[in-house]
């Protein structure tokens, strides 16, 4: 019994040494950071002057009263809802023509994951000239096709800037779920196809019985990372409108990222900061737990 704790203890030891590296990278770049963001939320510093006035709780209470971060959340929790009912039906489309087309559709694989290549500024940068109300390529497709009165200014409106961008971040996401449901689909036995078309079932019925419910696990999983996803997204819109105009784009990361490092309101920026990790935590953990309810 002794000699059983003691390969026990001997074999905890080994696993230890062996997380220690990861443990201790974590530690320093994850853990943290996010203390040190709360600790600074009680803070005003301009993040360069080395004397840091303490305020409390002042900075909260700013940030409870703040109508711009509001209206951020606000457009986060919009982003959410765009992403999922946009990128998901897509991507499940893409991937089950794909998937069908064997190998013959590879290359379509490859054309298709294209835009998750590119890095976010160049992509924000390329949109920026697309949108162009003068000389984009968009005016002048609009323009070929006789239907000038659709342009107008895409990303300079505020009633139609925030879905520009949004249209934008689903082509690039897009890719990603499409990879994530081919995964998925390459899981499903292709035993249960010819069972369902020896039974007289159509492609559209093979899809919706079969397929659609063996690929719930992946949907649910993909829904959640566009979630977390969505609420912590920075990049292209940065690029593209800096969170303008007149706020209609802006995010809660944009907004912490110019508090912080365009206003030097460091401390203002960390509370922004630790609220956002507060909030990501939480529909994280209670999108996970929704899905582990319904599975069970």
């Amino acid at each position: 019994m002794q000699k059983d704790r003691s390969i026990k203890l001997v074999q905890n030891i080994g696993i230890l040494l062996f997380l220690a590296p990861a443990l201790i990278l974590i530690g320093i770049y994850i853990i943290w950071p996010i203390i040190m963001s709360f600790d600074l939320s009680m803070f005003e510093w301009d993040g360069v002057s080395p004397q840091k006035i303490y305020v409390g709780l002042k900075n909260w209470k700013d940030l409870l009263q703040d109508s711009i971060f509001w209206h951020a959340f606000l457009n986060n929790v919009k982003f959410i809802f765009l992403s999922i009912i946009i990128e998901m039906p897509i991507a499940i489309l893409l991937a089950v023509l794909l998937d069908r087309g064997g190998k013959k559709f590879d290359v379509f694989k490859s054309l298709f994951y294209l835009p998750m290549l590119m890095s976010s500024v160049a992509i924000g940068v390329l949109f920026k000239y697309i949108y162009d109300p003068s000389f984009g390529l968009l005016s002048g497709i609009l323009s070929f096709l006789h239907l000038d009165f659709l342009n107008q200014d895409w990303l300079g409106d505020p009633k139609v800037a925030f879905y520009s961008v949004v249209a934008v971040i689903c082509w690039q996401y897009i890719p990603f779920y499409m990879i994530f449901f081919i995964a998925a689909l390459s899981n499903i036995p292709h035993e249960l196809y010819e069972a369902a078309k020896i039974d007289g079932a159509t492609q559209g019925q093979y899809f919706w019985r079969i397929e659609l419910p063996l690929l719930s696990p992946s949907i649910k999983t993909a829904c959640i990372l566009s979630l977390i996803g969505s609420l912590k997204y920075f990049d292209l819109i940065y690029v593209m409108t800096e969170g303008g105009p007149s706020n209609a784009t802006e995010l809660m990361a944009t907004y912490m990222y110019k508090n912080a490092f365009a206003s030097f309101k460091m401390g203002y920026g960390s509370t922004i900061a630790s609220a956002m990790f507060m909030i990501i935590t939480t529909a994280g953990i209670l999108a996970y737990f929704a899905t582990k309810r319904r599975e069970a």
